[in-house]
């Protein structure tokens, strides 16, 4: 079956905008989207702006978001001067740890900021019960990412195995 590339424009779109009505950022929903629908999994500014009808600074905006969350990359072709936004294979998994990270560091800042709130305190109590909230979603995170390695090589099995048909 060949590529249906209007059908997948379209489709990316209606996701873009399914994300952005979630609480991402309106282009870098869209970007996002654009990219890992592409059959390379890899665009340039230049074919994004192209693709969502937009400014150059807004897809630099867009997709500077991307990269902070580790949901795309940022490479240059050799001999080019052109950055390549890239879409990794594992991009959630790798997202995902990215934000686990994150979170230690949110409980580290509380723990600190808890002596200073004093004891038996409404706020204490709060934070306590935030950086229990938090270590139970690290546990949690953890056996997850235990549990998709495992999962991502049946996956890939699968995947390689329908190729392969």
């Amino acid at each position: 079956m060949r590529r249906d590339e209007e059908a997948v424009q379209r489709y990316a779109e209606q996701f873009g905008n399914t994300l952005a009505e979630q609480g991402w950022p309106r282009m870098s929903a869209r970007a996002f989207a654009a990219i890992l629908a592409s059959e390379e999994g890899r665009l340039t500014a230049a074919e994004l702006s192209e693709r969502l009808k937009a400014s150059p600074a807004a897809i630099s905006g867009a997709v500077n978001y991307l990269l902070q969350l580790r949901l795309a990359s940022r490479e240059r072709e050799p001999g080019s001067r052109r950055d390549v936004y890239v879409v990794q294979e594992d991009f959630w998994h790798q997202s995902m740890m990215s934000q686990d990270r994150g979170l230690s560091r949110w409980e580290d800042i509380l723990r600190q900021m808890l002596p200073a709130t004093g004891t038996a305190t409404a706020a204490n109590r709060r934070i306590r019960a935030t950086i229990g909230f938090v270590e139970f979603i690290q546990e949690e995170v953890d056996g997850l990412s235990e549990r998709w390695v495992k999962r991502k090589a049946e996956i890939d099995a699968k995947l390689e195995a329908e190729d392969n048909n």
